[in-house]
């Protein structure tokens, strides 16, 4: 009877060693890669500003338009600007009728310098004859005193005319073109009422509405690329210095479940974002999908390395990282690559070894 019961827990130990988990490491190929999160955006993408606040009053084209350069896109009105400008044209006209009008003041300097040349060609007549006189002790010093004293004032009062007309001529100069570069700011100023596109594109959203009021701190709109898109992919912080440009990219896009398109890394951004602890990588497709919207999400596994034939275990057989049960016990291994899935045995164990799945 005591034998009986020895044998049958012999079998059932031996029955539950064989309903233990066990299998042979395997040959394949091993992909490591880098997980992220990924969004589609046109290429260029940017957010129209308006550099000047008013009212809008009228939006020229429509969602999914597609634009060229420097074409208009939304009116604002503001009449402020408009005064500015008209007041700078009427300064700048005032200005230029000053310095080269009909009713220059140049020209009533001109005037009196005329008549101050005249006043001084007569008084040196009368001066040098009164002096040759004199000289010849003819007339009295009285006489002779006085034709020099107006020679002297006659000259005098013809440089001070000349400069005074130099000295106009260059302030009225400057003048104008004071009143010229106000005119081209207010011009300018009104101009930006009309916000036009900064590059060929595709108006993607339009985010106000006519009668709004419209500040520079505020987007009306965004402009990208119309058949030109990138993927933005977001990368933990401590993968990151696994990245680099030209490595290639397996992505699935929500849109597009049961597809999967291959990228490739072009642009790595250098700052952090401190928020979530992610860097932004940038790729673009190899073949994109025929039809792509900007915002469309999906996921990305960036590839590190690729190794053909390699020994590989399933992940879930590794305890503490880097052991495994065996028929002779816990035994330590060295790990290659890893993925998701499975890891590559560089040492430790061979293809003939049975490993156990450890217990939960």
């Amino acid at each position: 009877m005591k034998a009986l019961f020895f044998i049958s827990i012999l079998l059932l130990a031996s029955s539950c060693t064989d309903k233990q988990d066990k299998i042979l490491p395997t040959e394949q190929a091993l992909t490591e890669s880098v997980y992220a999160s990924a969004t589609v955006q046109p290429d260029s993408l940017y957010q129209v500003f308006a550099i000047v606040s008013g009212i809008l009053d009228e939006v020229l084209v429509e969602e999914g338009d597609t634009v060229y350069k420097d074409m208009p896109l939304f009116q604002i009105i503001n009449n402020a600007p408009k005064f500015n400008s008209q007041n700078a044209k009427f300064a700048l006209d005032l200005a230029k009728e000053n310095y080269n009008g009909s009713a220059a003041i140049l020209s009533s300097i001109k005037d009196e310098i005329d008549a101050a040349r005249l006043k001084f060609k007569n008084d040196s007549v009368n001066y040098y004859r009164q002096k040759n006189l004199w000289d010849q002790h003819i007339g009295s010093k009285m006489q002779y005193d006085t034709k020099k004293l107006n020679y002297e004032l006659a000259s005098n009062q013809l440089k001070l005319l000349e400069n005074k007309y130099n000295r106009t001529k260059n302030e009225l100069k400057t003048a104008v073109k004071q009143a010229q570069n106000n005119y081209n700011i207010a011009s300018i100023a009104s101009n930006n009422f009309t916000v036009t596109s900064k590059m060929d594109g595709k108006i993607y959203a339009i985010f106000k509405e006519p009668g709004e009021i419209i500040t520079s701190m505020e987007a009306i709109a965004a402009i990208g690329s119309v058949s030109r898109f990138v993927i933005k992919l977001l990368v933990d912080e401590v993968d990151i210095a696994r990245i680099n440009t030209a490595q290639h990219i397996l992505i699935n896009l929500e849109a597009y479940a049961d597809t999967v398109f291959k990228a490739q890394v072009s642009k790595i951004y250098p700052k952090k974002n401190e928020r979530n602890q992610t860097f932004t990588i940038e790729a673009i497709f190899i073949k994109p999908p025929e039809i792509l919207y900007p915002g469309l999400s999906g996921e990305a596994n960036i590839i590190i390395t690729q190794k053909e034939k390699v020994l590989t275990i399933p992940k879930s057989y590794l305890m503490d990282d880097n052991k495994v049960k065996t028929d002779q016990g816990i035994i330590e291994i060295k790990i290659g690559l890893k993925n998701m899935d499975a890891v590559e045995i560089l040492s430790g164990i061979n293809k003939d070894t049975y490993i156990y799945k450890p217990d939960k």
